[in-house]
């Protein structure tokens, strides 16, 4: 890191449980002041929480961080992506928001895929063929399940569009919380009439989507802990601000081991994949971010140790079990009403084999998207380029031992795991610190050498688990071949 230091700025993480807040030396990269504050998620069959809690909670954290989020020059938010928010004409919450992992609009998602072309044609203008994740398949089913709510809508917005909102009083998203909506097209950078038009919703009632380096307004509020004028970026989704927090540059692959997991690689190339399987979204600062995504990651696994009575860390090797750790549906592979399935047990079977059995099962579905993502960049030519390139190992998983040699075993790759954390936040710092400094925000996360930390030399790839957990996804599921 550069030992000069620079103005301060302040960068939010509001995901699915809490909101983060890092108040940030520009220069140096240096976290100077933290905070934290929780969310609160409705229990059920959907996946709701009340968006003033967020606004809650930012303002918490921000109190959290003292004198020095007062000092800062400009701010950003990083923001769980797909949530549905509506807002009434007086800018109030309609109704909880929809949370990206909330799958209750599975069957509108795929209504809407085969009305409006089938997944080819969406892939082709979208990048990404709509799962009940999307928001736009939300606004369908709110429709259809609450038509008096939707009737009251007068704003759409995502989770980190209502913060930067609130901020500055101006509606403003950025490309890459857009690409995720089902209703912004990445073939056109702009949102397609033809879709807003089937659901029903206004181009007027969406926020206006900022460019790469321009701000979305200055600080209005007072009552927050930040400069009345301090800048305020466009903000971005929180797996496009890790990826500004990382600096990564095309074809380095990431996986995110958090509640959800997910694979990715910032590609120069605009991604199509009428499978579903990637999501092509746009990035932050004007490449592209081809995003495999699955529901089932640390919670499930964690779920499954606590039924079987055991520390999260107490795997053990050998053994034939597979287990299939679908507890919440998975949106890759799109199976959003399978459950958890546990495969070849034995006499001999050991608790401690089928707990690692549940890290090999949710390894495996983010490995196998990130061959897929990175089919993106490498096009013709596959996957090759980036077949020697370090991965990088992020999320609140990454820390643990269990996950770290289950990726390495099952990857046969050369893995990182970043000193740095809370990357989300630092994205949307190294954002506020691009626009404070005019500088390009990856290169000033390359600079605060966010993306360095101890490496774990490759060991053979395990085949056979390989083998036998595909075997079995597609005995359970009825999916072709992986």
């Amino acid at each position: 890191m550069s030992a000069q230091a620079g103005p301060l700025v302040v960068g939010v993480d509001s995901s699915t449980q809490s909101t983060k807040a890092l108040v940030v030396d520009a220069g140096t990269g240096a976290v100077v002041a933290r905070g934290q504050s929780s969310h609160t998620v409705s229990p059920g069959p959907g996946r709701e929480s009340d968006p003033a809690q967020w606004w809650d909670a930012l303002a918490e954290a921000l109190g959290q961080c003292g004198d020095a989020a007062r000092r800062a020059g400009a701010v950003a938010v990083g923001g769980q992506q797909h949530g549905l928010v509506t807002l009434d004409s007086a800018g109030k919450p309609v109704r909880p928001a929809l949370l990206w992992n909330d799958v209750r609009s599975a069957a509108q998602a795929e209504r809407l895929v085969a009305e409006l072309g089938g997944p080819q044609v969406w892939a082709q203008r979208f990048g990404s063929v709509p799962t009940a994740s999307f928001t736009a398949p939300k606004w369908a089913w709110l429709r259809e399940t609450e038509p008096e709510a939707a009737r009251a809508t007068a704003a759409v917005r995502l989770p980190h569009d209502y913060l930067t909102e609130r901020l500055t009083g101006e509606a403003v998203t950025d490309r890459g919380d857009a690409s995720g909506t089902g209703w912004w097209a990445t073939a056109t950078e702009a949102y397609d009439e033809e879709v807003l038009e089937h659901l029903g919703l206004s181009p007027e009632a969406l926020p206006r989507v900022a460019r790469p380096g321009e701000a979305a307004g200055t600080v209005l509020d007072d009552s927050l802990p930040l400069p009345k004028g301090a800048l305020v970026a466009p903000g971005t989704g929180d797996n496009m601000a890790a990826a500004l927090g990382l600096g990564l540059r095309p074809g380095r692959p990431v996986i995110s081991l958090g509640t959800s997991g997910t694979a990715y690689a910032v590609t120069k190339r605009r991604p199509a994949d009428p499978s579903g399987i990637v999501a092509g979204f746009a990035d932050a600062r004007g490449d592209w971010l081809p995003l495999a995504c699955t529901l089932n990651c640390t919670l499930a696994v964690d779920r499954m140790a606590a039924l079987l009575g055991l520390d999260r860390e107490a795997v053990e090797p050998g053994g034939t079990a597979v287990v299939l750790p679908f507890l919440d549906g998975e949106r890759t592979p799109n199976l959003p009403w399978a459950s958890g399935t546990v495969l070849g047990l034995r006499h001999d079977t050991t608790p401690g084999q089928i707990l690692q059995a549940a890290y090999d099962g949710a390894a495996f579905t983010l490995l196998h998207a990130l061959e897929q993502v990175l089919d993106a960049e490498g096009g013709e030519g596959g996957s090759g380029a980036a077949a020697d390139e370090a991965l990088l190992l992020i999320g609140g998983g990454a820390r643990g031992r269990a996950w770290q040699e289950t990726l390495r075993r099952l990857s046969g790759r050369f893995v990182v795991v970043p000193v740095a954390q809370e990357l989300v936040a630092l994205g949307a710092a190294a954002q506020a610190a691009g626009l404070l400094l005019g500088e390009d925000p990856a290169a000033v996360s390359r600079r605060w050498g966010t993306a360095q930390g101890p490496g774990l030399e490759p060991v053979e790839r395990d085949m056979a688990a390989w083998e036998r957990i595909g075997e079995s996804l597609r005995a359970v599921t009825g999916l072709p071949r992986l």
